[in-house]
């Protein structure tokens, strides 16, 4: 626990990451924030989910694994570029609830899981992703005060009226003193910073607005989801450049220059595309999902439906070739008999041949073996046997 001060304001909070303990488990409020911005978007995603030609019960799937990508997906991107935190305690790799989430990791975390869960679950990617990105700043800006609770994620010194400070940021920043030096940043270990969290979360929280203002105007699938990365992307990169806490290559603070190439292609990708539907002239180009016959099938509930009645009547019906094919395929094996009980000529074996693997007539296999019809194979022998007895006569 520790006290938390804005001077200028004259402000002051007690700090305690632990919101509550059950025996020996413990609850903070980091991982506490984080669920109520997820639940938070979730539920205002379902609200506006006929919106874009989502079935709810395939959505639910869909944000499961994502959820579990985006987990692993933050965890693995913080370790990696933390990794000396790490490489004497492996253990602690798992220790998410003490912080150590990197919302980039995450996303990439996410995107990749859903992705994959949208082509198992034959859901639209670009409609899905639009879906979930329209809650997605909400959920980021509540998350952020779990920053807050641990008192991390803030930034150089500033003289702004609400700088803060804290025994723990105070002994943070002079013990990387010299590391921000090194990249540019001169730092008073006794003067208030930027409270970067708070810049971030409201930044989220215009971002949401205006994104839920648009989302009746979208043009195109996919405009929302570039929406969410170029406004993330925009306020990140400067909010980012005032950490001290920032992932490093070297020098380069690596989510700085991610959300910088994320928001420059964002902004050309939408600009291609806006300009391409401009100069189409067709209403049907790039139309939006849910406007079209099967996203309408898909909001009426019907069109899942449909496709596993197809499914079935297509199973029904390649059972029925193949029984057909087996029936015929039975019917010619009287031309392969090789039964040794047989031992007869062919036409013999119409009169004498009790075989079951024939699996033939009698008769038709007199027919098989002379090309001729039973009756016309009687009137044969007949005559063949009225000659040979004129000539013994």
């Amino acid at each position: 626990m520790q006290t938390v001060y804005f001077p200028n304001l004259g402000w002051s909070f007690e700090m305690n990451p632990t919101a509550f303990s059950i025996g020996n488990l413990t609850f903070r409020w980091y991982g506490i924030l984080i669920a109520i911005g997820f639940l938070l978007a979730i539920v205002y995603a379902f609200k506006r989910i006929k919106e874009f030609g989502i079935d709810a019960d395939r959505a639910i799937d869909v944000i499961l694994a994502g959820t579990i990508g985006a987990v692993i997906g933050a965890r693995l991107y913080y370790v990696i570029f933390q990794w000396e935190e790490f490489e004497d305690n492996l253990v602690s790799i798992f220790h998410i609830w003490n912080g150590g989430l990197a919302i980039y990791g995450g996303l990439i975390g996410a995107f990749a899981a859903g992705a994959l869960f949208c082509k198992i679950r034959k859901v639209k990617v670009l409609p899905m992703f639009d879906l979930v990105c329209s809650g997605m700043l909400l959920g980021q800006a509540i998350g952020r005060w779990g920053n807050f609770v641990n008192v991390e994620a803030f930034g150089s010194n500033t003289t702004l009226p609400w700088g803060m400070t804290s025994a723990g940021i105070k002994a943070y920043l002079a013990a990387h003193e010299a590391e921000l030096e090194a990249i540019g940043m001169n730092i008073d270990p006794s003067l208030p910073v930027h409270p970067t969290f708070l810049y971030e979360s409201l930044w989220c929280i215009i971002g949401f607005v205006l994104i839920a203002l648009y989302i009746k105007h979208r043009r195109f699938d996919g405009e929302i989801t570039l929406m969410y990365t170029g406004w993330y992307g925009l306020g990140r990169m400067f909010i980012e450049g005032l950490r001290t806490d920032s992932l490093m290559i070297g020098s380069l603070r690596v989510s700085q220059i991610l959300a910088g190439l994320l928001f420059a292609a964002s902004l050309i990708t939408w600009f291609i595309i806006r300009n391409k539907i401009k100069n189409n002239h067709d209403d049907e180009y790039l139309k939006i999902y849910a406007l079209t016959d099967e996203g309408k099938e898909v909001i009426a509930g019907t069109y899942y439906a449909r496709l596993k009645e197809e499914k079935l009547a297509a199973k029904a019906a390649a059972e029925a070739e193949a029984a057909e094919a087996a029936e015929a395929e039975e019917e010619c094996e009287c031309e392969e008999c090789t039964c040794e009980e047989c031992a007869c000529e062919c036409e013999e074996a119409a009169e004498e041949c009790t075989c079951e693997e024939c699996a033939c007539e009698c008769e038709e296999a007199a027919e098989e073996c002379t090309g001729e019809e039973p009756e016309e194979a009687e009137e044969t022998e007949a005559v063949e046997e009225a000659e040979k007895e004129a000539e013994e006569k």
